[in-house]
Order: structure tokens, then C-alpha cells, then sequence
């Protein structure tokens, strides 16, 4: 049996509670039909459960949990929103808040793992997305792709704006940016809306263009929201980490890992998960699920619903100081910023995605603890995540504004 969707009156606005999976209790009647000569109808129970926001103190810091050796303390405070991540051959970090519209250099002139100086060098209204390419900076907003020199000292020349026109962002505004092994510029561009037939086709994409920002066109298409994304250390595959349907119940819809191909489609907003059909929109016309699900790639491992992925990295560090072990090599990291649509929050943490011979094979937590008091509140969603130089890696939180630094001691 199919799953389903039974939009539901609430105050005079339709609540549309979509749900997945016949096997969980969360579904009390489905039938999906091929098309729509006959009745979709479904029935679920949708949730919504946001943890407190608490202080992060170092008590609480204290007991953030991870494996064995390794170390995860304060690398930065006082932070506003930050966001996304980028760091220079030289150590120097660079940090993005999309509400403050501000670029930010964070430097550990000492080497203590903590910063001491921190300046605000672009502006620019909207900016998430960040990368470094070929010794020059690029930044993305909703609309516009920007690059600018760096500086000797690190800072940034004016940006000069190489791309406009990108689609509006509606429910998903933040963009992502980084620069394949082919010397090609990758742009992330997220769905407007939960799941609908979005008007525009450079929305639910990847893009792929030129680094002077010519020759745009769609790389992958059917993903809803993939901000954490990157390129394989040895096969130079692309893989990204696609934010699932909300509204299908507490587990569903999964997230997912894809293996991102050239002129891929990813099944949003029609098919989810292993092949599972979407209640609503349904297919067009005369299109069958059937026939798009012929067409959908399937993503290559999925992780809890609602996890909300937000940062992906490829591990190749060997610093002499920081550098984790052998078995971490070519493995990826992840930031899940934390659940809302369920009874019980998922996510709040960094994961570790394990590649065995190129392929991905199971994901496993690398920090947590941020979710305290009985699961009741939270003070940390990760989002961003950047390798250092020394082997060590940053992530980002955008509740109290702290960026982490996690270490392992040889």
C-alpha cells in the first residue's frame, strides 16, 4: 500500500498533514492511485516540537560527547547567526551570517585553538553560501553569486557581483556554493515551498557554471533542499545531503544522501525515499507516479526524518597537531541542525558518513549533546562545517552564535 494525504481544517486554514509509510502507526488509511481518476485520500498525525533555547555554558559544554580521543571545545563566541564556513590555506576563517548580510574574519593568531581577533570584511545582504577557489573568495545570496580578492592580510576586496537572476527563495533561501574537481562553480538552489510544482526550473537544483559566472544551466534537478554538499577525495563523485518533505509525520520523510549525476532527477516533489509516492501535488496531466519513479535516482543512504543536514565535508586532514586517524580518511562530515516537525527532536548534532571503497555505507554520530534537560531544550543547531590546516575541523551554531573546534590528540 502507497501513502497518502488528507488535508485538515485548522481555524480556516488548511493544514496539510502529509505522512508516509503504512507500517507506521502515524497512518490510519492510504491509497495513492497512478493517477487521478480515482480518490488520493490519507489520514496522519503531524508534529511540531521545538526544544528551549538554553544558554551555551561551559558546563553544558563540558558534556558534549565525543569518540574516543577526540576533543570538542569553544573556538569563537559572541557570533550573532553565523552560519557557513570557509577557511584559507593560511588558518584564516571566514564566516557568513545571512540576517546580518555580513561576511566575518576570525583569526587564532596564536595557534591556541581559540580566535582573538575577529573583523567584518564584505557586506552583503542575504549572504550564506561560501567557498574559496583558485586564491579568490565567492559568496552567494538569493539572487546573486559575488567573488573578490583576498587580501595579503586576509581581508576581502570590494566583491564584485559575476551572477544575478537566480530564482526567488520562498520557504528555502539559503544557498550554497563550492567548486568541483572539474574547476566548474556548483550553486545550490532550494525549493520554494514544502512540495509543490515550483514555476520555475532553476528551483530544487544544483547549478553548474563557469567561474567567471558564465554558462549557468541545471546540473541536477528534484531536490528539494541540498545545502551540504561535496566531491569524493579519490573518485571525485558528487554527493549531497537533500532535506525531506516535511508534514509526513514523525518519520518520514527520511533525509537523504544522494550520489548527485550530471542531468539527474532526484524524485521531489513526486517520489521520496526508496520509491515511496507523495500524496500531494500530484503528477500532471496524464503522468503517472509510476513513470516518474522510472526516471528518479534514489538516494544512496537516508538518515533520520526531519534532521534537518546543513553542512557536508569531505575529511583529508593530516595535520600534525589535530589530524584524526587513519580510518577517518575520505569520510564526510555533517552538521543535522535539529528537528521541529516531529514529537521528539532528531538532529542537533555532527555526524560521520563512513565511505568503504568509495561508497557510502552508514552514518554515525561524531558530536552530540546539545539536546539537554529530558529532550526539552537545546543550545546548539550546527550548520556550518570547515577542515583547518592543522587537521582539526570547525562547525558553527546559529542559536547562541558559537563556532566549535574538534581535535584529536595523537
Amino acid at each position: 500500500m502507497k501513502n497518502v494525504v488528507k488535508p485538515t481544517i485548522l481555524s480556516g486554514m488548511v493544514l496539510v498533514s502529509m505522512l508516509a509509510s503504512c507500517n507506521k502507526d502515524e497512518v490510519f488509511n492510504t491509497q495513492i492511485p497512478e493517477t487521478n481518476q480515482q480518490p488520493t485520500t490519507a489520514q496522519v498525525e503531524g508534529n511540531v516540537f521545538e526544544p528551549a533555547l538554553v544558554a551555551a555554558t561551559n558546563e553544558r559544554i563540558a558534556q558534549l560527547k565525543v569518540p574516543a580521543g577526540f576533543t570538542v571545545a569553544k573556538f569563537a563566541d559572541q557570533l550573532g547567526k553565523p552560519r557557513m564556513l570557509a577557511v584559507s590555506e593560511t588558518g584564516n576563517v571566514y564566516v557568513t551570517s545571512r540576517e546580518a548580510g555580513t561576511v566575518t574574519l576570525l583569526r587564532d593568531t596564536n595557534n591556541d585553538g581559540q580566535l582573538d581577533q575577529k573583523q567584518v570584511v564584505a557586506t552583503i545582504k542575504d549572504v550564506h553560501g561560501i567557498t574559496i577557489f583558485s586564491g579568490k573568495m565567492y559568496l552567494v545570496a538569493i539572487h546573486e553569486v559575488y567573488s573578490a580578492t583576498i587580501n595579503a592580510d586576509g581581508t576581502l576586496g570590494t566583491p564584485q557581483q559575476i551572477m544575478s537572476g537566480l530564482p526567488d527563495a520562498g520557504q528555502h533561501p539559503n544557498r550554497t556554493i563550492a567548486f568541483g574537481p572539474d574547476g566548474f562553480m556548483y550553486i545550490t538552489v532550494g525549493s520554494t515551498c514544502n512540495a509543490c510544482a515550483d514555476t520555475n526550473p532553476e528551483n530544487a537544483t544544483i547549478l553548474r557554471a563557469n567561474p567567471d559566472g558564465s554558462g549557468r544551466r541545471i546540473y541536477a534537478k528534484g531536490l528539494r533542499n541540498t545545502i551540504g554538499f561535496g566531491w569524493h577525495p579519490e573518485t571525485k563523485e558528487l554527493y549531497g545531503l537533500d532535506h525531506g518533505i516535511d508534514w509526513l509525520g514523525d518519520e518520514q520523510q527520511k533525509e537523504e544522501l544522494n550520489l548527485i549525476k550530471d542531468g539527474a532527477f532526484y524524485g521531489w516533489p513526486y517520489i521520496y525515499g526508496d520509491g515511496n509516492y507523495n500524496p500531494h501535488p500530484r503528477p500532471m496531466g496524464d503522468t503517472t507516479y509510476a513513470q516518474i519513479l522510472a526516471k528518479t535516482t534514489l538516494p544512496s543512504l537516508q538518515y533520520d526524518a526531519h534532521a534537518a543536514p546543513l553542512g557536508m565535508v569531505f575529511y583529508t586532514g593530516s595535520g600534525a597537531t589535530g589530524g584524526f586517524p587513519a580510518e577517518y580518511q575520505n569520510d564526510a562530515f555533517a552538521t543535522m541542525r535539529g528537528s521541529w516537525n516531529r514529537s521528539q527532536p532528531s538532529g542537533y548534532k555532527v555526524v560521520r558518513i563512513h565511505f568503504e571503497a568509495g561508497k557510502p555505507t552508514r552514518i554515525d554520530d561524531m558530536v552530540t549533546g546539545f539536546v539537554v534537560d529530558n529532550n526539552q531544550a537545546q543550545f546548539g543547531r550546527p550548520v556550518g562545517i570547515a577542515p583547518m590546516p592543522d587537521g582539526s575541523f570547525l562547525f558553527s551554531e546559529d542559536n547562541n552564535g558559537v563556532i566549535y573546534r574538534v581535535s584529536y590528540k595523537k
